[in-house]
């Protein structure tokens, strides 16, 4: 954890957060219960992590030309996703992007900087959040 975050430091930001949103694999998911807003990934979501891209720390989708992530994974680990309302109002370059509460691995190894927890406790988890709820992360 860092109370100085910057771009591809592989730490999680200390602070106290909102949540944004949910996005979800439909493929994988029926529709989570939450009160957050809830957005569908689709195969071709992506998420700019470019400090130099206009759309910096924001969702995008292809083609695509500046650096960015795929949601759209293999593995589980972003069936669910609940973006934190770190370095996004308004996202300054350089100081760390696509920070999300995700799934995490079966062995609980290192996110590069993310907060994860096991699928069946993030959607409990989620049915309890609404627009107002806060993560407090190193507190």
């Amino acid at each position: 954890m860092t109370s100085d975050k910057r771009e591809g430091d592989g730490a999680t930001p200390v602070g106290v957060f909102p949540l944004r949103a949910l996005w979800y694999r439909p493929d994988r998911l029926a529709i989570p219960e939450t009160g957050l807003a809830l957005h569908p990934i689709a195969a071709d979501t992506l998420w700019s992590d470019d400090p130099a891209d206009p759309a910096y720390n924001r969702p995008v989708t292809p083609p695509y030309a500046a650096s960015h992530e795929r949601l759209w994974r293999e593995d589980a680990l972003y069936d669910l996703i609940a973006p934190l309302g770190y370095n996004d109002d308004p996202p300054i370059p350089g100081l760390g992007s696509a920070i999300f509460l995700h799934v995490a691995r079966p062995d609980y190894g290192p996110t590069e900087g993310c907060v994860a927890i096991a699928r069946d406790d993030l959607l409990a988890l989620m049915r309890a959040c609404g627009p107002e709820t806060r993560i407090a992360i190193g507190h």
